[in-house]
């Protein structure tokens, strides 16, 4: 009979937990096996425990055989991402009999259900490789894209996201826990077009993704009506002629209908130069270039010994040599008395540069800019110019006549000019008793005349004053009064003659301006108008297309060779008209700069031969000596960079000029320097001399400048004392802002018998014994070079004299086709004319043969005509530079 008579016993079911990738399994309630047959051995241990299951990678061990407990373990990889728990059977069996374990008993089946617990092995990972999104600027979303990532763990702690995180600092954006990302301002286009973040995501364990995604974030703009396409600032090179602005410039209207398009574009040019680039030559050169009849007298001229009434006035370091006087209200110049105009006739013009503000306090004083008044004794003003309450007034008071009747006195105009604090050009032209006013070229009639009674002659001299009036009676002190606030430039008065409109426009006239090009490429509906000065440019027309073309073509140009570098504002203001609708698109306006390069400035040389040896016979010759005959003169720029630089000749214009001589000042009743008339027709060129030297001005061509300065003479008809001449010439261009090296000339005279003496000092110091045989050697030395030297000059003086008649003949033949190996035109014989004739002369002869002393020759015939009876001495102003020639107004020839 069988000892093992009860089959073991175990719990009905487990529940068991075990750690992913670990082998032991937390039972609940521990795995333990009774068997009633106990303590009989073998019938009452257990043995073995058996599972009875699909593939279940346990197996149960008994660790007391006696006791009955047993353990539960992984028999192989236990993975949560792969199966998360698992159900399977268990049976527990007795050791049956004995050692054999034959008649063994096994339990009921037990159900153990086992949990697999995970570990964090996992980071989370992003679904997308790269995010994109955009966004419309000015916008505040709540969610502009959502990102997301997931982990491969099993369970919902170390499987879910619990976080996002922005790893890129200083952006404007913000993400939540659920991987939305928004703006947290509002964004610009303008400021920046896109965004490249960082976001980085964190499972519930707080385990970090490894890799962050990238997120871009386009910007797009708002739609704004407006000019797109066009640079803030264009670059100017001087000498390229115009240039186009906005050349890919468009106007985008953001899909809405438009009847019409008004564009203005406005180039400010104020703080350059007087309002804009203009030519920076001297008044007297500028009314030569421009046609402007001759006899101006120049008020506020530079300051030198001859023109010294300016000395004491403020001046604005006009740029590029623009002579610019600025007047604080504690200033004023009187004019000498022999350089003002004493009869101005029922016909005379006022010109002047003004810059005028503003008048501070309610009851402003005048202001005056130019006037003539008593010197002493009374106070009465016969002419003045003076701004009073942003109006100008103009009084002239003529002289009492046998008819004594009221005359118009005072002219009054009222313009927004006068005080803008900006630079305009006022002519007043006087064509008793009308008077005309022209503001930049446009005319302007009073809108008030006032009369008075004439004034009575009388004995009293008048004082012409510049900046404020002299009161010489009336007071216990003469003083100045009606003081002038602003700047002044270039003021002049010329009596007998009012100045045309073509000229005035010419004085005045910008060199920079606003253009179009290709006009024929506009469409047929754009019209376009510029103000006179071409500074202001209004373009109009039905399609935006049509406009968009028209603007491209808008461009600026710089006709100066050396323009003033530096920058010129654009403005453009835009208005639309819609079709019929309340409310239309605004466009913005623009601001942009064009950018003046500086020029490659000139440099000026004068070049040729610096010694002239002649013989003294030469200088009694009537047409003398010409020194300059050999004479150069050339102008270079560097052209190239830094790694290839270049020397370039160029071509520009001259505006003076001067011969000074250098040493003794010239003998009048020996010696002349001189220019035929002759040399000087067919150019824009006048002359002037003294003593000091010869000066030669206005604006012309370098070619004509060499042309005249080969035909100047030198004449000496009592050369026994003067062994040498020395002088000094330079050149200018714009005023004094580029000027040419100095060109000084040594002129020796009566070489051959200086050369005698030196030859006969020589042979004279040999030894006594052979003195005989030296002084016969040199007396016949001495006939031949005498006899030679005769007979040299002899026949160097008939060649120049038939050289210089065949020049005589055809004066530009050789100039024409030589380039700058000028050909000279030679002086026509000339009496010498003496102090008491050349003022009998002055009053019947028109035009003076020579220029000597101070009479001015005019080189354009048509003047001459109309200089008819108006002709007088004219004091021209030394330039205001060391060593320039100090011109006096004397009338002898020199």
């Amino acid at each position: 009979d069988s000892v093992n008579k009860h089959k073991p016993w175990i719990e009905t079911s487990y529940h068991g937990v075990i750690t992913e990738n670990m082998e032991t399994v937390l039972l609940d309630p521990p795995l333990v096996a009774l068997d009633k047959d106990a303590p009989v051995p073998y019938a009452g241990e257990i043995c073995s425990f058996k599972i009875f299951g699909q593939d279940a990678p346990f197996e149960a061990v008994v660790l007391n055989r006696t006791s009955g407990e047993g353990v539960l373990r992984a028999s192989s990889h236990v993975d949560c991402e792969s199966q998360k728990e698992y159900t399977f059977i268990i049976q527990a069996y007795d050791c049956g009999d004995g050692p054999s374990g034959a008649n063994w008993k096994k339990s009921h089946k037990a159900v153990i259900h086992i949990q697999v617990d995970d570990v964090n092995e996992f980071s989370p990972v992003f679904r997308e490789s790269l995010y994109k999104a955009s966004v419309t600027e000015g916008k505040i979303y709540d969610s502009i894209l959502q990102v997301e990532a997931w982990d491969q763990d099993c369970s919902p702690q170390y499987s879910q996201i619990c976080n996002y995180e922005i790893v890129t600092g200083g952006t404007p954006f913000a993400i939540d826990r659920n991987g939305n990302i928004r703006n947290t301002e509002r964004l610009s286009y303008e400021k920046q077009q896109s965004y490249r973040i960082m976001v980085s995501a964190f499972d519930c364990g707080q385990k970090k993704a490894k890799e962050d995604v990238a997120v871009h974030i386009e910007v797009k703009p708002v739609c704004k009506p407006g000019w797109q396409g066009w640079n803030k600032r264009v670059d100017y090179e001087p000498g390229t002629g115009s240039k186009q602005l906005f050349p890919k410039m468009h106007l985008e209207t953001c899909g809405g209908p438009l009847s019409g398009v008004k564009a203005m574009v406005e180039l400010q040019t104020n703080h350059i130069g007087k309002g804009c680039d203009r030519e920076t030559y001297s008044e007297k050169s500028l009314q030569k270039l421009c046609g402007a009849a001759s006899g101006s007298t120049d008020l506020l001229p530079a300051p030198s010994p001859s023109t010294n009434w300016t000395a004491s006035l403020l001046t604005d370091s006009g740029r590029e040599s623009d002579l610019i006087y600025r007047f604080d209200g504690r200033q004023a110049a009187n004019v000498p008395f022999h350089v003002v105009p004493q009869n101005l006739t029922d016909q005379f013009t006022i010109a002047t540069w003004m810059k005028h503000g503003p008048s501070p306090g309610l009851r402003a004083e005048k202001e005056t800019i130019l006037c003539n008044s008593d010197k002493t004794e009374m106070n009465r003003h016969h002419y003045s110019l003076y701004v009073h309450n942003c109006r100008l007034v103009f009084l002239l008071r003529r002289d009492f006549t046998q008819i004594d009747t009221f005359r118009p006195a005072e002219f009054h105009w009222k313009l927004e000019q006068i005080c803008d604090k900006e630079w305009h050009y006022y002519v007043i032209n006087v064509e008793f008793p009308a008077v005309t006013l022209f503001v930049d070229g446009v005319t302007y009639e009073p809108y008030l005349v006032t009369d008075d009674w004439p004034i009575h002659s009388s004995k009293i001299d008048t004082q012409l004053t510049v900046g404020a009036c002299w009161q010489g009676g009336e007071v216990a002190t003469p003083r100045f009064t009606q003081y002038f606030h602003g700047s002044l430039s270039g003021l002049t008065i010329r009596p007998g003659r009012i100045e045309t409109q073509k000229v005035i426009s010419c004085l005045q006239a910008c060199k920079e301006g606003l253009d179009i090009n290709s006009l024929e490429s506009l469409a047929k509906d754009i019209k376009f108008h510029f103000n006179p000065a071409q500074s202001v440019l209004v373009v109009e027309g039905g399609d935006v297309d049509s406009i968009n073309t028209a603007m491209t073509k808008v461009s600026y140009i710089n006709s100066r060779q050396f323009p003033t570098p530096g920058l010129r504002r654009l403005h453009i203001s835009t208005s639309v008209q819609c079709f019929g609708e309340d409310t239309c698109v605004s466009i913005p306006d623009i601001k942009a700069v064009v950018m003046v390069l500086p020029p490659s400035e000139p440099r000026i040389t004068i070049s040729g031969s610096k010694q002239l040896v002649r013989p003294a016979s030469d200088l009694r010759s009537p047409l003398g000596v010409a020194p300059f005959k050999e004479l150069r003169i050339t102008s270079t720029v560097m052209k190239g960079d830094n790694r290839r630089p270049g020397v370039m000749e160029v071509m520009h214009n001259l505006d003076y000029c001067d011969v000074l001589v250098i040493g003794d000042e010239l003998e009048p009743e020996s010696e002349s320097l001189e220019i035929q008339h002759s040399a000087l027709l067919g150019k824009h060129l006048d002359a002037t001399n003294s003593t000091s030297g010869i000066s030669i001005y206005g604006v012309d061509s370098m070619a004509h400048y060499e042309q005249v300065l080969r035909q100047l003479r030198y004449r000496n008809w009592r050369p026994a004392s003067l062994t040498e001449r020395r002088f000094r010439l330079t050149c200018s261009e714009l005023n004094g802002r580029y000027t040419s090296n100095e060109f000084n000339l040594e002129a020796g005279f009566g070489l051959f018998i200086n050369s005698f003496f030196f030859l006969f000092s020589v042979h004279y110091t040999v030894s006594p014994p052979a003195a005989t045989v030296v002084i016969v050697v040199c007396i016949a030395a001495l006939v031949i070079i005498v006899v030679i030297g005769i007979y040299r000059i002899h026949a160097t003086h008939q060649e120049g004299s038939r050289d210089e008649e065949d020049e005589i003949k055809d004066p530009e033949s050789d100039w024409e086709g030589s380039g700058l190996n000028i050909t000279v035109n030679p002086m026509e014989v000339t009496e010498t004319v003496s102090r008491e004739e050349c003022e009998e002369e002055e009053d019947e002869e028109d035009d003076a043969e020579l220029v000597g002393g101070m009479t001015i020759v005019e080189s354009d015939s048509s003047d001459e005509d109309e200089e008819e009876g108006n002709k007088g001495r004219e004091e021209v102003n030394g330039r205001k530079q060391k060593g320039k020639p100090e011109w006096d107004s004397s009338c002898g020839t020199y």
